[in-house]
């Protein structure tokens, strides 16, 4: 993940409405459609913040039209954590 300046760091009440929207909405909407759609409005660059976030954390994917879908699922991960014939590397 690139460092960069930040003017504007998001306050948790803002990630988790971009979450929500986002889950909501998975597929539907592109990176400035969904800001536009936003229920409360915030500075572009504290979005692009968030978005980097999620995507970095692996809660988002960015399919090859650009539209953004929620794909983190924890019961999936849960699942797959308790199999004893997978291991991490």
């Amino acid at each position: 993940m690139e460092i960069k300046k930040i003017l504007h760091y998001p306050r948790l009440d803002s990630v988790l409405m971009v979450e929500k929207f986002i889950y909501d909405n998975s597929g539907t909407y592109k990176k400035k459609q969904i800001w536009e759609r936003l229920p409360k409005k915030m500075m572009y660059q504290t979005y692009s913040v968030i978005i980097d976030y999620l995507l970095y954390a692996g809660r988002i994917a960015v399919d090859s039209e650009g539209k953004i879908a929620w794909i983190w699922d924890p019961k999936l991960v849960r699942k797959y954590i308790k199999r004893t014939d997978l291991e991490w590397k």
